[in-house]
């Protein structure tokens, strides 16, 4: 076993988390959540995506959103961009990277972007490359890299295939996502296989749903292979408009209380990170979706 002795967490919450939230989330809140999110030691947040207000509005305050958070020194703010006019919206916010995503299934870019895979790959060209020009750094996520909801088992050589793509347009690091849930310790660890042909170890993370209750066993399985980057969302907020039922991210909270119980360092304050989810599900008015919060949270009320 190779396990990494620290792992950098990616917290997706403010972004991947609330985009469907059908309730308006105010500015001040997100806000707010970064706020917390940074001050729990986390040193990357997704913050945001520059879509069209149309597709998704609970995205339509991104800028304001940008422009109210108190940047910390040593944290990276990241962007969702999925086109040229989102990418031209979020650079005056001056984020530190950007997100580009593809599918590894085909029949999932067609329903999600309406092409296919090598046409998404076309249209995010010039964004990559813009990006890199202004000196942003560009991550890219493949989605549905084990599973897709429409066509069933995605086979690593599809993953393999993507990967190639996003490195051929100069994406430089690739987060390889279990986006509906389905994946097992096994295919996980296949699918990075496939994308380790392409990127290097350091170049590649984890992001994984936990509809099957799968995601913690996934991300220990991509831990023994090495991989020391992952996608999180507190509270386990989030799901996929696309994938019907898929529950959200893995929770923050609960990777965090896996990783300090094998003694791996993370840089969070647990304590903290409770609270933070708290926060936010206090406001939408449900419980944490984390398990490790829950039981942390009662045993201090206990």
């Amino acid at each position: 076993m190779n396990l990494p002795s620290r792992v950098k967490l990616v917290e997706v919450g403010p972004r991947d988390g609330l985009q469907n939230e059908k309730q308006p989330v105010p500015a001040a809140v997100k806000i707010e959540l970064v706020h917390r999110l940074q001050d729990a030691g986390l040193t990357e947040i997704e913050v945001t995506s520059f879509v069209s207000p149309k597709w998704v509005p609970q995205m339509a305050d991104n800028a304001e959103v940008m422009a109210g958070i108190a940047r910390k020194a040593g944290v990276r703010y990241s962007v969702l961009t999925p086109n040229a006019q989102g990418f031209e919206a979020a650079l005056k916010t001056r984020p530190d990277e950007i997100v580009v995503f593809a599918a590894a299934s085909e029949a999932f870019s067609q329903k999600n972007i309406n092409c296919s895979i090598a046409e998404s790959i076309e249209r995010f060209a010039p964004v990559v490359a813009a990006a890199r020009a202004a000196g942003v750094y560009v991550r890219g996520a493949m989605s549905c890299t084990v599973g897709c909801p429409y066509e069933g088992e995605v086979a690593p050589a599809q993953v393999g295939y993507l990967a190639g793509l996003m490195r051929g347009i100069g994406v430089q690091h690739i987060g390889v996502a279990d986006t509906i849930g389905v994946g097992t310790p096994l295919k996980v660890q296949r699918a990075i296989e496939a994308t380790l042909k392409h990127y290097d170890l350091a170049d590649v993370s984890g992001h994984f749903h936990d509809t099957y209750g799968q995601a913690v066993a996934n991300t220990l399985a991509s831990l023994q292979m090495g991989v020391w980057q992952f996608d999180t969302s507190v509270a386990g907020l989030g799901g996929c408009p696309y994938a019907k039922g898929a529950t959200g991210n893995v929770a923050t909270e609960d990777v965090v209380y896996l990783l300090h119980g094998m003694g791996i360092e993370t840089g969070i304050d647990l304590d903290k990170l409770i609270d933070a989810g708290q926060f936010i599900s206090d406001f939408l008015n449900r419980k944490s979706g984390s398990r490790a919060a829950t039981a942390l949270f009662n045993k201090r009320l206990g």
